[in-house]
């Protein structure tokens, strides 16, 4: 699409067409009144490099996963420059000079003042980022950015780019998004800039950078929690140290033939049916039990490697699709077919699939195609992140929705900046179940909860309630579930004695190396080694489930800290912590974690 002046279309007018073309109404999106209340520091602030590398990468993946969620295709007029403001500072940049820029490296002199706060190593990578396309057409756009979590994320972002009129650029952003995305050249973060529909975009540099510091801070914080962490384990691992060259290799294959059947269960009482690989190990005596729940937007193909691990060490294993949260889900949302990426449900209706698959499972082990190879008294759950949540929940954790409604506030907007994941755990909150039902399954043992999404949803109040044991998995570079708030917070609230932490340094959120879920945040989201992730989880979850699934004491040994580092390697370190390190990491965290009693 042409820019083109005269073909300008009130921002409000183009609001209201796109709604019309939705067949949606947008009636409780208006703009803020803006507090001057920030604190006016050096503008050198402003640069990439005091940030450092993971940093930035928290920072570009926030803002550019809000970017990604705008779109609804209409004219209108594009912008010529962008005004950055800091508090009586205002100065303006032509938008040609920064496209050229983006496209040949050139700097012209209204350029050449900002780019020195670019370190020279990293301005292609600026280049880059206003290069990079996002994968989403214009349908897929108009779906994402009107959803709640879209619209969400556009509040966030208007925040900071405004328009002419210093009002939130909610509107804007989303007439630009989906203009972009209609543009031969596509939507990126340039051409979003382009198609902005006013002459100008005002960029609160003071509020930019107050997002910013929100990721540097979260940034300090996790290396310094992850590097304490790593120091315990150590210490552990020279107070008690044992070798393993001698013992059975955990991430190896074992030996144990298995078949696999697929099953559809349909719970009448709930009108909702989901698919089930079951893998069943050849043995002589019934096979403890592990159920594995994915997370959004993914499916139980994701985790075909880890179940097929598990069975072979003698486990049954079943991994079930949530049909509400699964890969066909987002297919749905992003083709027109459902309203939001996950239905706010899910939240009560995960826990009870797996309630219901076990349901299944007692009957089918009685007289039908299970009949006596199962042994149901040692049932555990592992989940990926909603999937961790569902675990969580099953083990006894309670939601606490009047904490949830606190961290929700439109006002407390670093929370979901800085932790996607409530972005997610916030749509709970419209649930059409009771807010009081108990989603705890006594028949579940112990569970896993892989870069889980519950410092909101439950918080210390709702964790305590559990009384089984917990393993928690997290990675340093996670940016969705963020670890120090979503995992290490949460381990140092759990009161039972059998828990614990595995932490993967520069792990992401993402273990498969084939994921069948696409990925809504643009950024690199996959570990740096897919294969030594998948192995630490695959060695862990069995430890894990031979200890407190299936009663089997002689492998307590791996849930120490000198097994985490016989297997730990280059470039994802591993550490493992347990119960008797939680009162030191909690003295460490301080008041770093929101949710605490």
């Amino acid at each position: 699409m042409n820019c083109d002046q005269d073909s300008a279309v009130p921002i409000d007018a183009m609001s209201s067409v796109g709604q019309i073309v939705l067949g949606k109404n947008d009636q409780k999106r208006h703009s803020k009144s803006e507090q001057q209340n920030h604190k006016i520091t050096r503008f050198s602030n402003l640069r990439f490099s005091n940030l450092g590398k993971r940093v930035k990468r928290f920072g570009q993946i926030g803002l550019l996963g809000s970017v990604s969620s705008f779109l609804t295709t209409l004219p209108a007029l594009c912008a010529q420059q962008v005004n950055i403001s800091y508090g009586p500072l205002e100065i303006s940049v032509p938008i040609e000079a920064l496209e050229t820029y983006a496209e040949t490296g050139e700097v012209d002199r209204s350029l050449r003042f900002y780019t020195r706060f670019i370190p020279s190593e990293n301005k292609e990578q600026f280049r880059q980022v206003l290069r990079d396309r996002i994968d989403l057409d214009v349908g897929e756009i108009s779906q994402v950015t009107y959803s709640s979590v879209g619209e969400t994320s556009l509040q966030h972002l208007g925040e900071v780019i405004q328009t002419e009129s210093r009002q939130n650029g909610f509107y804007a952003l989303r007439s630009a998004a989906i203009a972009a995305a209609a543009d031969a050249e596509g939507l990126s973060l340039l051409n979003l800039i382009k198609q902005f529909p006013s002459h100008s975009i005002r960029v609160r540099a003071d509020r930019a950078m107050q997002v910013a510091d929100e990721f540097s801070q979260l940034a300090q914080q996790t290396d310094r929690i992850t590097a304490f962490i790593a120091q315990q384990n150590a210490a552990d691992a020279a107070a008690q140290p044992l070798s393993f060259d001698r013992r059975t290799d955990l991430q190896q294959v074992g030996i144990a033939n298995w078949q696999k059947q697929t099953l559809t269960l349909t719970d009448h009482r709930r009108d909702r049916a989901f698919a089930v690989d079951f893998y069943l190990p050849n043995a002589q005596t019934p096979a403890p039990v592990l159920i594995i729940s994915h997370g959004i937007a993914a499916d139980r193909g994701d985790f075909s490697e880890l179940a097929q691990h598990l069975v072979s060490y003698g486990f049954a294993v079943a991994v079930l699709d949530h049909p509400g949260s699964d890969t066909q889900q987002l297919h749905n949302w992003l083709s027109g077919l459902a309203d939001e990426m996950t239905a706010p449900d899910e939240f009560v209706h995960r826990p009870q699939d797996v309630s219901y698959l076990i349901d299944q499972v007692e009957q089918l082990n009685r007289s039908g195609n299970f009949k006596d190879r199962l042994n149901l008294d040692q049932i555990g759950v592992i989940g990926h992140s909603l999937g961790g949540y569902t675990a969580l929940a099953l083990a006894g954790a309670n939601l606490n929705f009047n904490l949830l409604k606190q961290q929700c506030q439109p006002d407390l907007t670093h929370l979901n900046i800085t932790n996607l994941s409530m972005l997610l755990q916030c749509e709970a909150l419209h649930t059409t179940q009771p807010t009081s039902l108990q989603l705890k399954d006594d028949r579940v043992k112990a569970v896993i909860a892989m870069n889980s999404a519950s410092n909101g949803i439950f918080g210390q109040a709702g964790l305590q309630q559990i009384q089984i044991p917990v393993m928690m998995i997290g990675g340093s570079d996670d940016l969705i579930s963020p670890v120090l708030l979503e995992q290490v917070c949460p381990f140092t609230w759990l009161t039972m004695p059998d828990k614990y932490l595995a932490v993967i340094k520069k792990g992401t959120h993402v273990y498969s190396s084939h994921s069948s879920s696409r990925s809504l945040f643009p950024g690199e989201t996959q570990n740096p080694s897919s294969g030594q992730a998948q192995r630490y989880l695959e060695a862990l979850s069995l430890a894990f489930a031979k200890v407190h699934v299936a009663a089997q004491p002689d492998y307590r040994d791996y849930l120490q800290a000198s097994y985490a580092k016989s297997i730990s390697r280059s470039p994802l370190d591993l550490t493992l912590m347990n119960g008797g390190n939680a009162r030191p990491l909690a003295e460490t965290l301080g008041s770093s974690c929101p949710g605490a009693n």
